[in-house]
């Protein structure tokens, strides 16, 4: 197995992993992706891997900046690695109180506090509030183009604001509005950054996030038109599945039985179409809408 293989089969493991065991692929991370380490292109995939389960899921900011610093210095690093490496940088000082670096360009800086706020959405919700707000007004104030790498930043940052809010059991006014707020960023900037598929799925965002804001016909809406985009291109059974159940919650939460039990034969038909791996973890969302 080439060396390139093998970088690349650690860094889909320890994706497919993270979530479920962020400390046991925080520490892989540093004992072993850094030695598979043979080439530029792999010094940004393994910075951003390190920012995301240090900063989001552990929430271990100067653990995760001890070992992006070990990354800066290695030998392989380019331009762009060194640009990689500098931002998720300056993500986790931020996360530890620090200050937006004054010598990073307008792109930079949006996407630096972007991904502060997916670091802080649940341990320090008013300051993801603030850098996310930040964020946005300064994407609004700068035009880039719509290439800017920026966007797809901004359009995950808020997906994963949004879905953790709407976890929350209580929410003030501020945390409902940017919960909105958010949901909507995310469909706006993947219909930028990212192809039908990422824009369905911002429907789908939408729709859980204005069921939770209380706000029925604008979830109807959203689960309608996610379900649209996925008959429009042929989706997927996974998409297929998806669509219908946010159909099938926002109906029943509406009290319409029977528009529950279409939506719900709708994601039982195209379960049946998936493959063992994604039924094994469709199965309890499909066990949920049918209680």
């Amino acid at each position: 197995m080439s060396d390139t293989h093998t970088f690349d089969a650690f860094i889909g493991q320890a994706w497919t992993d993270h979530a479920g065991d962020a400390a046991g692929v925080a520490e892989r991370i540093a004992t072993q992706g850094l030695a598979l380490v043979g080439t530029a292109a792999q010094i940004g995939p393994l910075a951003m891997l390190a920012h995301h389960v240090y900063g989001e899921h552990l929430g271990q900011w100067a653990a995760g900046r001890a070992m992006l610093d070990r990354l800066a210095s290695h030998g392989a690093i380019d331009a762009a690695g060194v640009g990689a490496v500098r931002r998720c940088q300056a993500s986790l000082d931020l996360c530890t109180g620090g200050a937006m670096p004054v010598d990073v360009n307008a792109s930079d800086r949006i996407r630096v506090a972007a991904l502060a706020a997916g670091n802080l959405a649940e341990r320090d919700t008013p300051r993801a509030m603030a850098l996310f707000e930040q964020a946005l007004a300064e994407a609004a104030a700068a035009a880039l183009p719509d290439t800017d790498p920026m966007n797809r930043n901004l359009a995950i940052a808020g997906n994963n604001l949004a879905c953790t809010l709407e976890e929350k059991p209580q929410r003030s006014a501020a945390e409902r509005e940017l919960m909105i707020r958010a949901a909507q960023a995310a469909r706006r900037h993947w219909a930028i950054a990212g192809t039908w598929l990422e824009t369905e799925r911002a429907e789908y965002r939408l729709a859980m996030t204005w069921l939770q804001a209380g706000d029925l016909a604008q979830a109807r809406r959203h689960a309608d038109e996610c379900g649209a985009i996925v008959q429009a291109n042929q989706g997927a059974a996974l998409e297929r599945f998806f669509a219908g159940e946010a159909l099938g919650v926002v109906e029943r939460a509406a009290g319409n039985a029977a528009g529950h039990q279409q939506a719900l034969a709708q994601a039982r038909e195209a379960f049946a179409a998936l493959d063992e791996g994604d039924r094994a973890w469709c199965q309890a969302s499909l066990d949920k809408l049918a209680a």
